[in-house]
């Protein structure tokens, strides 16, 4: 499905796209993707007559098509917005195939003077209006690419008067999935604890964002890989020092867990860069999975996930110790019994 990038790409180019579709729920993405539709269409000046808000499930799919088909006042062209789109999914069969028709109908001879957008948190696959949606209009997933976050990251910076270093827009982009509506949120906060030194740090972003938490844990797979409780049990005790709660710790180390079977089941001759764009996160951090995952077996990282979910599991029961389960989970993932094992797939 294309996304955010493809679209973007696509309104550079000025090409006429009658419907697209917007469909995700990251929030900052949706208001970028209005955006530069508007921009792309409606002049300046004509904007506020131009574009057309309409919330299908208040209003109607009737005011929809009727107002998607009026001629625009002073300009070219307009844009009508439609939100809630996936309402319809609630309707009874009738009234949904009713839409469906019509829908159809206006896909067969769109208004040329018209950029119908309609907007959806998530669509069924399996309706007739999705398929409708897939072979007739331009559905657009809201979401970008890791490297393509990164820079977003930059420019949301200086949107709020601050900088952000190329490595910290990064780390911020992989620790919060490309999502940017988290990125803001984080942003944000980072602009307002830098002040008036205006720049944003990768020391920032590890000490501000809570998911930096994912980034430690590849000290971690250090210690497991290499069979070293002493000095895993000492990185324990300074996060939890540090405040770090144990279900984050222990759910963080079962995101470690899943990326290292990943890098054992690609191909062994791939490396960061390539391993990167397959996961969607910062070649560095692909490096040290790939690496890690060689030096434990399969085998291992199965039993330590599984050892992983039981104490997850723990921590949830009505009077665990989290310390002493904490404890002894590290020292089970460090033990050396299975060392021997290490090179098996």
């Amino acid at each position: 499905m294309p996304t955010t990038d493809y679209l973007i790409a696509r309104l550079a180019q000025g090409k006429p796209q009658p419907v697209i579709v917007l469909e995700g729920m990251d929030s900052y993405l949706r208001g970028l993707c209005r955006k530069r539709i508007v921009e792309t269409y409606v002049p300046e000046g004509a904007r506020n007559w131009g574009v057309t808000p309409i919330s299908v499930r208040r209003s109607g799919w009737d005011e929809l098509f009727q107002r998607a088909q009026t001629l625009p006042m002073l300009s070219p062209h307009q844009v009508v917005i439609a939100s809630d789109v996936d309402s319809i999914e609630k309707l009874g069969d009738d009234a949904r195939n009713e839409i469906v028709e019509a829908l159809a109908a206006y896909l067969a001879s769109p208004a040329p003077f018209t950029v119908l957008v309609l907007e959806a948190d998530a669509l069924d696959g399996r309706q007739k209006f999705t398929k409708l949606l897939h072979d007739k209009a331009l559905v657009v997933e809201l979401k970008i690419g890791t490297e393509s976050a990164a820079a977003l990251a930059a420019e949301m910076a200086k949107d709020l008067d601050a900088e952000i270093d190329g490595n910290a827009a990064g780390l911020l982009a992989d620790l919060l999935n490309g999502q940017p509506a988290r990125m803001n949120v984080e942003l944000e906060k980072l602009s307002a604890f830098v002040g008036k030194r205006g720049r944003i740090t990768t020391r920032d972003v590890e000490e501000l964002v809570p998911a930096a938490r994912k980034n430690t844990v590849w000290q971690f797979a250090d210690m497991i890989a290499g069979r070293n409780p002493d000095a895993a049990l000492t990185f324990l005790e300074n996060l939890l020092r540090e405040g770090e709660q144990p279900a984050a710790i222990v759910g963080a180390l079962a995101w470690m867990f899943r990326k290292l079977i990943e890098a054992r089941d690609l191909a062994p001759a791939m490396h960061g860069y390539q391993a990167s764009h397959h996961w969607g996160t910062r070649s560095e951090a692909a490096e040290t999975a790939l690496r890690q995952a060689q030096r434990l077996s399969r085998k291992d990282l199965l039993s330590g996930l599984e050892a992983l979910a039981e104490a997850d599991s723990q921590l949830k029961s009505a009077n665990p110790d989290p310390r002493a389960l904490l404890e002894f989970l590290i020292a089970s993932l460090t033990s050396p019994a299975s060392s021997s094992t290490s090179s098996q797939r």
